[in-house]
This record gives structure tokens, sequence and C-alpha cells, in this order.
């Protein structure tokens, strides 16, 4: 049996010995770093792709609202729906490709005035609730608000909460646009 004083010294030639080596140290020093630092980069892609989503959907939003303001739209039969007006949003953000009639939810509401306007929230129970959305294009000189929803899947986990969540890892990206009909046409 060995005594007390023999195994401490051995142990303090171990630790003496794992303190001074040197092999392998740059692969345990890169696997200790390279993960947050791979976490970070996704973390900022993922960031700088929701972005460019919001502002893309922000512009495609404001485009297809204006045919509503000018009255372009209001007496055409197909994009005068829900579905049409969804396609006409979808056709200026076409590289979403078909993810994009799947995930992006449109209202149209007509208001009184400006102080009448209010903004509920389409999610209940963690999903968009279709059957509380409308769709009102309004007439000439109508106070009209275009609200498009799109539903982004969310790649990194920590990112859940960055904005509107959904239930299934997604968020929810809102444009909105407020504004007075033009008087168009008689």
């Amino acid at each position: 049996m060995q005594t007390m004083p023999s195994v401490l010294g051995r142990l303090r030639r171990f630790v003496g010995r794992f303190a001074r080596g040197r092999r392998g140290a740059a692969a345990v020093e890169f696997a200790l770093v390279s993960i947050p630092f791979f976490a970070l980069m996704f973390g900022i892609i993922e960031v700088g792709l929701i972005y460019f989503v919001a502002t893309t959907l922000e512009a495609a939003t404001n485009e297809a609202a204006r045919q509503i303001r000018t009255g372009t739209l209001q007496g055409q039969t197909v994009p005068e729906t829900a579905a049409g007006f969804k396609t006409l949003i979808c056709n200026q953000v076409a590289w979403l490709g078909t993810n994009c009639t799947n995930n992006l939810f449109v209202q149209v509401q007509t208001f009184s005035s400006f102080q009448t306007i209010t903004q509920p929230s389409p999610i209940q129970s963690g999903t968009i609730n279709q059957n509380n959305l409308t769709f009102s294009l309004g007439g000439p000189g109508d106070i009209v608000m275009v609200q498009a929803f799109y539903q982004w899947t969310v790649l990194a986990p920590l990112l859940d909460n960055i904005g509107t969540p959904i239930s299934g890892g997604k968020m929810l990206l809102t444009s909105t646009s407020v504004f007075r009909n033009e008087p168009y046409g008689s």
C-alpha cells in the first residue's frame, strides 16, 4: 500500500506536467473559443436576415397599399380580395418563394378618423387567428390601415424572443401603413 506522501507527490508531478504541457493546447483553445464565436456569428447573420425580410416586407406593403390609396385596386375583381392583395405583396418579395403565400397574412381596415385606429394583435393562443383579419379597401377619402403579418421561422434558438413570438419556433414580422384614400374617380 502506498503512503499518503507518495500519492501526493505523484499527484503534484502529474499536475506540474499537465500545466507545463503544450501538446494540443491550440486545439483545446480553439474548441473553447469557437463555440461562442460561431454562435455569435450565426446570431448576427440571423438578425441581419430578419432585418432584411422586415424592410423588404415594409417596402412591399407600402407599394401594395399605394394601389389602395390611389383607387387602382377598387373595382378590380382579382386583387380586391385578401388573397389577391397577398399576391401583390408576394410579387414584391419573390425571393421568398412559395413561403410568402403560406406565411403571409394581410388585414385591411377602414376607420372613420385617425383617432379611432386600433391595432389588435392577430395572435391568439400562439398562432395567427385568420378569422379576426378583415379586408375592406374603403372608398375615396376613407382612412385605411393596411397590415401585413409574416411568420418568420427563427433558426437561432436564443433569438426566439427578439420579436413577437409565435408557437413553433416562429416570430411575427409586421408591416403597417395608415393613410387617407385619395379622392379618386367618381
